[in-house]
Formats: C-alpha cells, sequence, structure tokens
C-alpha cells in the first residue's frame, strides 16, 4: 500500500470518526434539550394535578438523572460500543463507588425516608443539621434550605434525617420570647397591665392565646418581666421587633425610672478603718 492509499484510507476513517463526533454532539445537545423539555412537562403535569411540591421536586430529580443515564448508554451505543458490557461496567462501579461513599447511599436512602415521613415539606421555615431557614427543595441526596440572611445553604440529607429537625411552620402559630427589666421602685401590677394592652395592639399578635407578660426572676436592678406575644410564623420578626419597640416606647411614656444596680466601693483610711460608699450603675 503506498502513501496515497494510507492517507485516502486516514482521511476516511478520520471523516467517519468526526461524522461521528459531530453526530454524538448534536444527540447530546438534542437530547439534553428533550430531557429538559420532559422534565418541564411533567412538573407541570404533577403541579396540575395538585402533588404536593415537595414529592414533586424529588421525582422529578429521579426522572432527570435517569434520562441522562440512558442518554450517555445511547451515545456510548451510537459509537458502537457494548452497552451490556457497560451496564456490567456501571454496576461494577456503582458497587466500588457505594462503597467508598458510602455516605452517598445514605443521603439517598435519608432522602427516601424524608419524602416518606414528611418531617417537613418545601416551604417550611426549619432547623436541622445546625441550619435555620425556609425549604427551598429536597433533592436526591441534599436538601436545599435558604436562610434568613438570603444564603442558599446545602445541607446532606443523611445530617438532617440523623438530627434533631425544628419545623417551626407545622403548627399555626409561635411564641415571641422577650423580656422587659423593671427598677425596684416600679409597680409591676401597672407595668404588666400596660404592656400587655399595648402589645395587644402591636399588628398580627393573637388574641388567642393572649400575650404573656409576667415577673419571670429577680435582679439587682430589679424585677424582669417576661413578655410573650404569640403570632403566625411568617409575622415573627414582624412582632419581635415592634414588641421591643412597645416595650421601650411604654416604659418611657409611664416615666419609669431607669433600672440601677447598686455596688459597693470599700476605701482603706490612713488609720487602717474602712469607708463604705454605696453607689447606682444605671
Amino acid at each position: 500500500m503506498d502513501i496515497n492509499q494510507i492517507g485516502q484510507v486516514a482521511a476516511s476513517l478520520l471523516t467517519a470518526f468526526g461524522l461521528k463526533i459531530l453526530g454524538a454532539i448534536a444527540l447530546w445537545i438534542v437530547g439534553q434539550k428533550l430531557i429538559d423539555f420532559a422534565t418541564r412537562l411533567l412538573r407541570r403535569i404533577f403541579r396540575s394535578q395538585n402533588v404536593d411540591a415537595t414529592l414533586i421536586s424529588y421525582l422529578v430529580n429521579i426522572i432527570s438523572v435517569t434520562l441522562r443515564v440512558v442518554l450517555v448508554v445511547a451515545l456510548l451505543g451510537f459509537f458502537g460500543i457494548e452497552t451490556t458490557s457497560f451496564a456490567a461496567l456501571l454496576a461494577a462501579a456503582g458497587v466500588a463507588i457505594g462503597a467508598a461513599w458510602g455516605g452517598l447511599l445514605a443521603n439517598f436512602a435519608a432522602g427516601a425516608f424524608l419524602i416518606i415521613f414528611r418531617p417537613f415539606k418545601v416551604g417550611d421555615f426549619i432547623c436541622a443539621a445546625g441550619v435555620t431557614g425556609t425549604v427551598h427543595e429536597i433533592g436526591l441526596f441534599v436538601t436545599s434550605i435558604t436562610t434568613p440572611d438570603n444564603v442558599m445553604t446545602i445541607v446532606g440529607n443523611n445530617k438532617i434525617f440523623s438530627d434533631n429537625i425544628q419545623n417551626f411552620s407545622a403548627n399555626p402559630y409561635r411564641r415571641v420570647d422577650l423580656v422587659a427589666q423593671l427598677n425596684h421602685s416600679v409597680d409591676h401590677n401597672d407595668a404588666i397591665r400596660r404592656l400587655k394592652q399595648r402589645v395587644s395592639a402591636i399588628p398580627n399578635v393573637l388574641s388567642e392565646p393572649a400575650p404573656d407578660v409576667e415577673i419571670l426572676k429577680f435582679e439587682a436592678a430589679g424585677p424582669v418581666l417576661v413578655v410573650r406575644p404569640y403570632c403566625n410564623n411568617d409575622h415573627y420578626w414582624q412582632v419581635y421587633f415592634d414588641t421591643n419597640k412597645v416595650i421601650r416606647e411604654t416604659f418611657t411614656q409611664a416615666e419609669y425610672p431607669v433600672p440601677e444596680q447598686p455596688f459597693s466601693l470599700h476605701a482603706l483610711t490612713n488609720g487602717g478603718s474602712s469607708s463604705n460608699a454605696v453607689l447606682p450603675i444605671s
């Protein structure tokens, strides 16, 4: 075979291989577009059937991953690779990966349990695995939580499922816990009456159960009142800040003296005797 024949054979092989590469790229792009279209269509169908948003995200993720695996297998078949051998290789690789990355499988199993037992759903405000925020999505392996400072935090499902979970959205209302320090000279009954009246008028504070205002403890500066209005979870921070404002405004309008904590100073004289002075700390 001369050089010209070798060049012609090489050119034909490269042309055929190049066409296959272009065909594979086109198949990959078209396949990805079709998968995205299918997942969007499924999401709309599930929503039209009033399927829960949490379950929709989980099912769509599973279907999307499955279709992409099928696409990869189809591309290998396009290149003439025996897909049955690839399936065996993929299974063996899955076992090896599962043994090395047991946590990945644990996260997958935990995600399934989160969907089954439903300790929370998408849109709930929770505290889990040390993260507090609104659940954005429950995925195959991780859960996305948006924290109150608008940071998307990704947490492994197994870490969430194996830890304590607080769901602030599960109950119809929650309690805001605040305290108010009084001076010893202030009539606590008068302060309680004023605070109950003002706190009850705060927007979004529930009338039932009524706000709690009672003596919590005693300190050197005076008694400490606990102020506990109840509200819906969506209004928690608004009620929290408004209650703080009301406490200050109420005490200012009532002209209550500032709480003071007395302390003693002991001074030694030249003769060795001491003199005491009691001074307040405001």
